[in-house]
């Protein structure tokens, strides 16, 4: 019989009051007809690596790959400022929220992460990391697009953040939505001294 997959991530926590900007961005998104998908209270989050699926019986691993990546790192010092889209901004399919801040520090917390899960199976990406938090989806097998110039041009008041700590999380689909669970919290050194 083969081991159940769980779909994973590893990802920063971002401050509560993100759902004030994204409320407040809402209002800036002209829909016409086209399906927004906002995402929940609770559930937006800064990937910092997809793992996509993973064996049961390797969280383990993963988990002591991802202390070692982190057991060195200092405070990580951010700011959630501007807006922008993927895949084009003329045919949207994510809307997202930009990074600012100690960006260095944090492209090299990725590759430390990257180097401890490589030798566990989890390949590099190619593309260069972009930092962003996902606040809305599109479907894009719609006829119409959104309207989305208001929302590119809005401008609002950066938002602190701290990164002390990264987790492992678990993504599942259900009819109501995704729902995450935490598979470890790995939290940077210099904190705990």
């Amino acid at each position: 019989m083969s081991e159940r997959l769980i779909r994973t991530f590893v990802s920063v926590s971002v401050p509560k009051e993100i759902v004030n900007i994204q409320s407040m961005l809402k209002s800036t998104v002209e829909p016409k007809g086209v399906k927004v998908r906002w995402v929940m209270n609770g559930k937006m989050h800064l990937t910092l690596k997809f793992l996509g699926n993973t064996t049961q019986g390797s969280i383990d691993n993963l988990n002591e790959a991802l202390f070692n990546a982190v057991k060195s790192a200092k405070v990580i010092n951010l700011s959630i400022s501007g807006t922008g889209a993927f895949p084009v901004k003329g045919r949207p399919n994510v809307l997202w929220l930009g990074i600012k801040g100690d960006i260095d520090e944090l492209k090299q917390l990725t590759v430390n992460i990257n180097n401890s899960l490589e030798p566990l199976g989890f390949i590099t990406e190619k593309r260069d990391f972009l930092p962003h938090v996902t606040i809305a989806r599109i479907k894009s097998n719609q006829k119409k697009i959104p309207n989305i110039s208001n929302y590119l041009n809005t401008t609002f008041t950066e938002l602190p953040m701290k990164i002390v700590k990264i987790s492992l999380m678990q993504s599942e689909s259900f009819s109501k939505g995704t729902f995450y669970t935490i598979l470890g919290t790995h939290f940077f050194r210099t904190n705990l001294e």
